[in-house]
């Protein structure tokens, strides 16, 4: 069963610069992050987690949470996830999270592609925009010193 919340979780590396790993959906040419839903009792960080595992093979153990979160058109997630949720669910919140990657990443079903990109090329690449917000808090917040792009 999935509870009625989205996450979303940014994969980074540190390069010359920092750079930000975004995905091709294998259903519909987009881009966007890692992204998913809780099973049975999961708190967000943790579907974040499992997410994060089962779509890039990576264990994420350096996870920040991040401010931004969307609330999202519940008509955005498939229908056999939402039978489960009252009839008057119409959005969702989607909670955010970047994580340090520096494996390997194993695609899922779900994406055709990645690509590791600067912070504008990833900016431009992306389609939604609670991902564009997340990505700017976590490039600030990775910047530490205030000089936000």
């Amino acid at each position: 069963m999935r509870a009625p919340f989205q996450i979303l979780a940014i994969p980074y590396r540190k390069q010359q610069e920092y750079q930000f790993c975004v995905f091709h959906r294998a259903d519909i040419d987009q881009y966007q992050f890692v992204a998913g839903g809780s099973e049975n009792d999961e708190q967000a960080i943790d579907a974040a987690i499992r997410e994060v595992r089962e779509e890039t093979g990576v264990e994420a153990v350096s996870i920040i949470p991040l401010t931004s979160m969307a609330y999202i058109p519940a008509n955005v997630i498939s229908e056999k996830h939402r039978k489960f949720w009252s009839k008057d669910t119409f959005v969702i919140p989607e909670y955010a999270f970047g994580f340090e990657c520096d494996t390997d990443i194993r695609l899922s079903d779900e994406h055709i592609g990645y690509e590791w990109l600067g912070y504008n090329e990833a900016m431009s690449r992306l389609t939604w925009d609670s991902n564009k917000t997340a990505l700017y808090e976590l490039n600030c917040r990775l910047l530490l010193d205030g000089k936000c792009i």
